[in-house]
């Protein structure tokens, strides 16, 4: 087990690992947050890491002292590293994480998509574990980030991949102390079904976290307009279609089977899936894609690695999915320079 002397860092401490990184401090687990921000890690070094969240209406914070590093700040001999970039990078971190485990260290990948595959061909499948995360944030300023979802809907399903899973409970202590936090007691759980549960996210991320590129609009919102609504439960059918014909079998969401919930394509399962999907998505309605805040600055997005994941594996399966191929379309279009971000871009679909 992980001791109160385990070397524990959150590799790319941005609006997310901000977060999680508060929390883990807050309830007493040693972590050290590593970011390539200067000016943030700066300001989580003199002040603590802040998160806002809303809570009955009142905006309320956390404030919790931290320890903060640039990442050739970081030494060696760690036990365990959550890993919290953007993919883009990804094979590049892995090579720099390598060198920096302890001999038994172990790398948790809370990316989008199916980052596990490209991490495991470097690190080794027996370091590579992942989790999938429930909750958005933004950073509001160097130091804090705020909550884009309640705070009682954070929560956290992890597992390893292609591996005996013999880290998956040392993993989730380190981090159930987070539970009394964020006021959630069943924040994180452990998985068997860890490509269940990674698809389970995907199929939010390609449905939501996309159109909210393409729109700049909140995840409440594209699930109220009736134009975008029928786009996500389009995107979230592809999904499904896709992830069966991959052999994989979707986990619970909160609780919830999403193909059940929101795949009818017919009758009054179409209609129930219509009525519920604002329903669903109600806890994180003020939400905003990460890879919209990408665009704004300047960046290139992680569309490849979500809609584009799920556009390449539905492919090689025979799987058509007309919704996300345009989504991807345009979304390049955007960072190209040949759409503006809006909520008219749903009538080219």
């Amino acid at each position: 087990m992980f001791n109160e002397k385990a070397k524990i860092a959150i590799y790319g401490a941005g609006a997310m690992g901000t977060v999680l990184g508060a929390f883990l401090c807050r309830s007493g687990v040693n972590v050290t947050l590593v970011c390539r921000n200067q000016e943030h890690v700066n300001a989580l070094k003199k002040s603590g890491a802040i998160v806002r969240y809303m809570e009955n209406g009142e905006e309320k914070y956390i404030c919790a002292p931290v320890n903060a590093c640039l990442p050739e700040e970081m030494g060696e001999g760690y036990d365990l590293v959550f890993l919290m970039t953007k993919q883009r990078q990804n094979a590049e971190i892995a090579k720099f994480l390598q060198g920096k485990l302890a001999e038994n260290g172990v790398v948790c990948t809370t990316q989008n998509g199916l980052p596990e595959e490209k991490l495991s061909q470097i690190l080794g499948k027996e370091r590579t574990y992942g989790a999938a995360l429930t909750w958005g944030a933004n950073r509001t300023a160097d130091g804090e980030a705020t909550l884009t979802s309640q705070l009682s809907a954070m929560s956290l399903s992890l597992g390893g991949y292609q591996n005996d899973n013999s880290k998956s409970a040392e993993i989730a202590a380190v981090l159930e102390p987070v539970s009394t936090v964020c006021k959630n007691p069943n924040f994180v759980s452990v998985s068997e079904n860890l490509a269940g549960a990674r698809w389970s996210k995907l199929c939010i991320n390609a449905a939501f976290s996309g159109l909210s590129v393409v729109t700049g609009l909140t995840f409440g919102e594209i699930a109220k307009k009736p134009k975008t609504r029928r786009l996500a439960l389009a995107i979230l059918r592809e999904c499904f279609k896709t992830a069966s014909a991959c052999g994989v079998v979707l986990e619970p969401l909160q609780g919830h089977d999403m193909a059940k919930l929101l795949g009818g394509e017919r009758g009054i399962k179409k209609v129930f899936s219509w009525f519920i999907l604002p329903v669903a998505i109600k806890r994180h309605a003020r939400l905003k894609s990460g890879m919209l805040k990408d665009i704004e600055n300047g960046k290139r997005c992680e569309i490849d690695f979500i809609d584009g994941a799920v556009a390449d594996l539905a492919k090689q399966h025979g799987v058509e999915t007309p919704t996300i191929d345009k989504l991807v379309e345009i979304v390049h279009g955007i960072e190209d320079g040949l759409y503006e971000i809006t909520p008219k871009n749903a009538d080219f679909f």
